[in-house]
């Protein structure tokens, strides 16, 4: 079983984070630079942050991002979700398509429905604005 996000997922939570505080928009090239992408790619990953109303793109000399939103409400699940696309709850793990569909559970849907619930509960409930400090 593999649980992975895309590496547009935490360019988006490093770039969220970056833009608090700042009062001008930052340029694209220091922005990519600050969260280690580039200015190429950078605008694959806030095209989703800027369809979600939570950072501004100006164009032009003095362009560049700001944010629009206090990261204060904004849950780690929902830059996850923005990026990557609604979660899926209903895919069996093991068998695919819907669980229970026949009538009969998969042998570890119970657990896993549990365990599913919990690790999106505490994605809600992380908020972006959260920095830390992880030895590279």
């Amino acid at each position: 079983m593999k649980f992975v996000l895309q590496r547009k997922t935490d360019l988006a939570l490093r770039a969220l984070r970056e833009l608090e505080g700042q009062e001008s928009p930052l340029q694209s090239t220091q922005l990519a630079e600050l969260i280690g992408s580039t200015p190429n790619f950078l605008p694959q990953v806030m095209s989703s942050l800027v369809h979600s109303g939570w950072v501004v793109s100006s164009r032009g000399p003095t362009g560049g991002y700001l944010l629009a939103t206090s990261l204060a409400g904004l849950s780690v699940l929902q830059v996850i979700e923005a990026v990557e696309g609604p979660t899926i709850t209903d895919t069996c793990v093991l068998r695919g398509g819907t669980c229970g569909v026949v009538g009969d559970l998969c042998a570890i849907h119970l657990p896993w429905a549990e365990a599913r619930t919990a690790m999106l509960d505490k994605l809600d409930g992380t908020p972006v604005q959260i920095k830390t400090n992880v030895p590279e």
